[in-house]
């Protein structure tokens, strides 16, 4: 069986690798019963943290900013929970809910031009609902470049400002695009004399508020339009070196310092760390290279189903061997396609691999393609067969960085197969970020772990390695301060995460201001800030769906031997141990 199963694995990742032609794009996720009425909504992968199905009563797609604000007066007078929704809901956490079935969802997928690009002070004015690739392209035709982005350009700007989405750079401002926008228009809830709603226009006049809205995780208000500060366009040189990972703790402290785009990423049970050596060159410099990433391309949805059954059957049959060897294969085999790296845009034929910033950036040319009957699909399309899994994702000060990573060395010591199940998934991408005014941006320079992480469909099944997973997360947060992603992680990442930020209370008061009656909050954003409890829910299972920290053993799968313990190197940690396998 497991010979089957390597066989399966090794035909499938080859599907992934090669068979990437056209493919369905992502269905709306917004889905009304009649008319943009009695309407559902959920994320692009299907589900939340907590597998509920948020609900609203209706839908608004305003096309212009005077639509926009007519629909925030009306709910506002009618004392309405409004949410925005963006076009591709790539947060995972539930930012877009709002709170019953009463409230009304606004989507930005019409406010999508771009308004204005001044090529003498380089800025460039879009609406809130222009995807990260249409920024990045009509940028590149003016001869402008935004430095750095988020690597996946399936993101609107006003949802990748309101979770602090970012790229890798130590240098300049630093990588979060939030710390590139210069003026910003907001749409909030008004008073009666302001007609219901109230525009507010920020800039650096009053960069208090400026320093509130560029972060906002959506409470203020709907953002509808933004000017970001660009650069002339440039160009880059790109490279991949592969090292053993037993220095990476002092490497991951400097090597951010000493190329602009650096960033690492880390397979630890196979003690390797992949460099990328990334910097600005000439332009005048030969090269067209372009990057496609594989694991964001169109992929045959049969090789897709192929993969998830073979992670469903290692998970079932506890085969930590056959994740290993998965894992070796998968990232071999991105190793061997540089990536999705090519030196003309058709053939990798070695490095460095040389082009314009604007084709190097960003990618996720899945999204492109016309309707296929599924035959295609993103990676983690819901509707196939596909990826299904979980993120988690935190910053740790550089001042802490090498002891943090030494803590996961040292766990990978004691369970060396424990992490095969984060290298299937290319192991831990590790970004540089850079302390930012943003009342909720990086408080310090510091390194984003991104581990993504399989997810079983039935809640109740625990995970194979359950608890180092855990207490790699806990170590993270708890230990050593880490901040969260705002729009990734489970809800443990967010217990407290407020009282990290040293101007939270001036980010609450710029809330109270915009919005006193809280219509663009919900329970999941109150909770996070701090406004009403915290975001454990307490149940049984709640553990093993990063729900809550166990406290007792109900909180984990007592039946399947999994019992809540403390962590095997941070005691302090609580986690779901596989103790005994029961009497079946």
């Amino acid at each position: 069986m497991e010979i089957f199963l390597r066989v399966l694995l090794s035909a499938s990742c080859l599907l992934l690798a090669v068979f990437m032609v056209g493919c369905n794009p992502p269905e709306n996720h917004i889905k009304c019963s009649s008319t943009n009425t009695n309407c559902t909504i959920t994320n692009s992968y299907g589900t939340f943290p907590d597998r509920s199905i948020c609900r609203a009563a209706n839908v608004a797609y305003p096309a212009t900013e005077e639509e926009l604000i007519s629909i925030v007066a009306a709910a506002t007078r009618a004392e309405r929970k409004v949410k925005v929704a963006t076009r591709y809901s790539h947060s995972i956490p539930k930012l877009v809910c709002p709170d019953g079935q009463n409230g009304l969802l606004i989507s930005t997928d019409y406010l999508n031009r771009t308004l204005e690009i001044d090529v003498q002070s380089m800025t460039m004015t879009v609406e809130s609902g222009v995807t990260l690739r249409q920024l990045i392209n009509e940028a590149a035709k003016a001869g402008l470049a935004l430095p750095y982005s988020p690597y996946w350009w399936g993101l609107t700007i006003g949802g990748l400002l309101s979770t602090g989405a970012h790229g890798s750079t130590l240098w300049g401002k630093g990588s979060a695009v939030h710390d590139y926008v210069v003026a910003l228009t907001v749409v909030s809830p008004g008073r009666p004399e302001d007609g219901y709603a109230k525009v507010r226009r920020l800039n650096e006049s009053n960069s208090s508020e400026l320093d509130a809205a560029k972060v906002s995780l959506g409470v203020l208000g709907v953002i509808s339009k933004v000017t970001l500060q660009l650069q002339p366009l440039f160009k880059r040189s790109i490279s991949y070196v592969v090292k053993e990972d037993a220095d990476l703790g002092d490497q991951a402290a400097s090597f951010g310092r000493q190329h602009e785009f650096a960033d690492i990423t880390w397979y630890p049970s196979q003690g390797k760390a992949v460099y990328r050596i990334d910097d600005r060159i000439s332009s005048n410099t030969s090269g067209n290279g372009l990057y496609d990433y594989i694991p964001f391309r169109s992929t045959l949805s049969l090789g897709l189903a192929a993969v998830r059954a073979t992670e469903d059957a290692q998970e079932s049959l506890k085969d930590p061997d056959g994740k290993c060897a998965s894992a070796k294969l998968i990232t071999s085999t991105l190793k061997n396609l540089a990536y999705g790296l090519t030196n003309n845009g058709i053939l990798f034929t070695g490095y460095p691999i040389i082009g314009y910033h604007n084709r190097l950036q960003s990618s996720g040319t899945c999204l492109d393609s016309p309707e296929d009957a599924l035959i295609t699909a993103c990676p983690w399309d819901s509707r196939i067969k596909g990826e299904y899994f979980f993120q988690a994702t935190f910053s740790i000060s550089l001042s802490v960085v090498k002891s943090f990573i030494q803590d996961v060395q040292n766990l990978v010591k004691l369970e060396p197969r424990a992490l095969c199940g984060l290298e299937q998934y290319n192991g831990i991408l590790m970004r540089y970020v850079k302390a930012s005014s943003a009342y909720l941006g990086k408080e310090d320079d510091a390194l984003d772990f991104d581990i993504t992480f399989y997810r079983n469909k039935d809640p109740a099944k625990p995970r194979l390695y359950e608890d180092i997973l855990e207490e790699i997360e806990q170590l993270a947060v708890f230990k050593y301060g880490g901040l969260p992603h705002w729009g990734k992680n489970r809800n443990l990442v967010f217990n407290g995460a407020l009282k990290k930020y040293k101007n939270a209370g001036a980010f609450l008061r710029v809330k109270e201001m915009y919005d006193p009656l809280g219509l663009f909050s919900n329970e999941w954003t109150d909770q996070v800030l701090g406004l009403k409890g915290d975001v454990n829910i307490i149940k049984d299972g709640c553990a093993l769906e990063g729900l809550c920290i166990c406290s007792q053993d109900t909180h984990c799968a007592p039946s399947k031997g999994y019992l809540c313990r403390p962590g095997k190197i941070y005691q302090e940690a609580r986690v779901c141990a596989h103790v005994s396998t029961p009497e079946q």
